[in-house]
């Protein structure tokens, strides 16, 4: 089940005995859990009937047996188990099956275990699991054949919590900002998916600065997101654009030197610029499919004062000059985050890669 099915099954209080949360997107596999966790412990006392584990810290053995403990003054206990991927780490070298070759005993013959490994008896306890409490358990990753994911699979407790798609992004942020009360139009909400993207959390709390920084019930803006988010705005990364079509490389680093910001390593300039270009590329390719420049400019997300300014500097461009620009602006990215030069170098050779095209 995807994360909002599990949000929504929580809402209604209708748990089921047993979730296994997978995922890599932190965001969400908090989110998931927390409502679990809340709708659990409706009609009891906050906190007394409920359990907190680490796998491998803790026994299988304990973990179980707080699952199949009774509740005390509420209708269920909570259980939670974070870290099951340790498990798996421990019996990679089983045949997954619950079966484990033992050391040599005495004699030296070897003997043949049948004791389960531990996911295997997490997945024997999801076949008869005590109604009265709600076992979860959490792991970025498990293989895909372990007993306990098969069982997750076929009965619907698996809950995927995998990092959002970069197209999805906008949508999730428009909705979370309707969520606090302030609208977003969707240039704005791609441009803050390339600057605040792709980790969820980063995302909300971005949104909720801005939704404080614009008030209650008000728009968030292109300014807004230059006076929370970047330093610098977006009319600055316009002019930086400008430059660099005009092969003006004195001005392109000018603006740089102004516009880059330490604290980020030059991700968030990064990201400005590129949300720029690929405006510029969506505008290109409207035109040649034979929009006229309002068209183009919708289509792009560009603001109609700003069609003309965009529209000159595509024209000014040589014929294939974006297609190198995104291929730098890629490898620029890969570059701020694996090499060790300094962030401000990495942006500076950007920069006279793109005038050079």
């Amino acid at each position: 089940m995807t994360p909002d099915q599990a949000l929504k099954e929580a809402a209604t209080g209708a748990l089921r005995p047993v979730y296994l949360v997978l995922g890599e997107e932190r965001w969400l596999v908090d989110r998931v859990v927390s409502a679990i966790r809340e709708a659990a412990a409706k009609g009891g006392v906050a906190g007394f009937n409920e359990d907190k584990f680490t796998a491998g810290d803790a026994s299988i053995e304990s973990i179980l047996g707080a699952a199949r403990m009774l509740p005390m003054m509420g209708p269920r206990r909570f259980v939670l188990v974070r870290g099951v991927e340790r498990w798996e780490k421990k019996d990679e070298g089983d045949d997954g099956d619950g079966e484990a070759e033992e050391a040599r005993g005495a004699g030296g013959k070897r003997g043949v275990s049948k004791q389960l490994s531990p996911l295997d008896a997490l997945a024997e306890y999801a076949k008869a699991p005590s109604p009265s409490a709600v076992l979860v358990l959490v792991a970025p990753k498990l293989h895909g054949q372990r007993r306990i994911v098969t069982a997750a699979k076929k009965g619907d407790f698996l809950v995927s919590c995998d990092p959002l798609n970069r197209r999805a992004l906008p949508g999730f942020i428009t909705s979370i900002a309707r969520e606090k009360g302030n609208p977003i139009s969707s240039d704005v909400a791609e441009q803050l998916a390339e600057l605040a993207g792709p980790e969820l959390g980063y995302v909300v709390d971005a949104i909720e600065r801005l939704s404080l920084y614009v008030g209650p019930k008000q728009p968030i803006t292109e300014d807004a997101i230059a006076q929370v988010v970047i330093r610098v705005r977006q009319s600055t990364v316009w002019e930086l654009i400008d430059a660099l079509g005009r092969r003006r490389l004195d001005r392109a680093l000018a603006a740089l030197a102004d516009a880059y910001d330490p604290r980020d390593g030059g991700l968030r300039l990064l990201g400005a610029v590129s949300w720029s270009v690929r405006q510029m590329v969506k505008f290109e390719s409207a035109l040649a499919a034979g929009a006229s420049q309002a068209e183009a400019a919708q289509r792009a997300g560009v603001a109609p004062f700003k069609a003309n300014d965009v529209a000159q500097s595509v024209r000014q461009l040589p014929k294939g000059a974006l297609a190198g620009w995104m291929r730098t602006l890629a490898e620029t990215d890969l570059a701020l985050k694996s090499s060790r030069r300094p962030a401000q170098a990495v942006l500076e050779t950007m920069l006279i890669e793109m005038c050079s095209r």
